[in-house]
């Protein structure tokens, strides 16, 4: 109940004044604690648990900062995969963009359980990512001028990692790396080689809004292959780039 409670509690201060009350938070609180059906446990405790890392793009080229119907729908793909796990899974949601720890001070962990279950999950990550764009107009969040994808995928493989647990790894972006890497929003850039196999072990990468802020067609298909080509040789067994669905 209590990292329940402190992510609810996390949404909920991080919204105030962007159109959700305090009282949110004391409301995902007491739906933890109703009582739960036995084949409701009975269902989740056979469904072999995952990890799975939230990661929201706060740079200015990714439209979820600053489209309210585009980060409601990331939202709800983002909750369908939480909805789906089981005990004993794992759930992490970070924000990135510049290479600064301070401008991405956001993070919350926490393992799905009977205190802690999915649908509960689900709803205050929801939230948090269909409120992005209030977060950033209110100045919650602050708009970030570089977009450090690579240099955030490398803090992750050190920090969470893909061992114990299959792992799947979201980014709420639109893949365009904007940094000292590369600048792959420009004609014929392309990703730098992995630094070995960091990701060896994680079932997959996913970017949701793939070329979104472009709007091109055939510039979603060059990141979509950049993205493939730099998620097999890290490591990872698949990769799924979408720019909508």
């Amino acid at each position: 109940m209590l990292m329940n409670t402190m992510l609810a509690v996390a949404t909920a201060a991080a919204l105030a004044g962007g159109g959700y009350l305090a009282a949110d938070a004391a409301q995902t609180a007491d739906a933890a604690l109703r009582a739960v059906p036995v084949s409701y446990l009975s269902d989740h405790a056979n469904i072999a648990p995952r990890r799975i890392v939230i990661a929201i793009d706060l740079s200015r080229s990714n439209p979820l900062i600053d489209d309210p119907d585009f980060a409601a729908k990331v939202a709800d793909r983002v909750g369908d995969e939480i909805r789906g796990l089981g005990f004993a899974s794992e759930v992490h949601v970070r924000t990135f963009g510049s290479y600064d720890a301070s401008s991405n001070n956001f993070h919350y962990d926490v393992q799905i359980s009977v205190r802690n279950r999915p649908e509960a999950v689900a709803a205050s990550v929801e939230k948090l990512i269909a409120g992005t764009p209030t977060l950033v107009h209110d100045g919650k969040w602050r708009a970030q001028g570089k977009t450090n994808i690579l240099a955030f995928l490398d803090n992750v493989s050190n920090a969470i990692g893909c061992s114990g647990l299959p792992t799947t790894i979201i980014l709420a972006s639109d893949g365009i790396e904007d940094s000292e890497y590369v600048r792959l929003g420009r004609t014929n850039a392309h990703l730098p080689a992995p630094d070995g196999r960091p990701f060896a072990g994680c079932s997959d990468l996913q970017i949701l809004g793939l070329g979104e802020g472009d709007r091109s067609p055939s510039e979603t298909v060059r990141l979509r292959s950049e993205w493939a080509g730099w998620a097999r040789a890290a490591g990872f067994a698949r990769f799924q780039g979408l720019n909508d669905w």
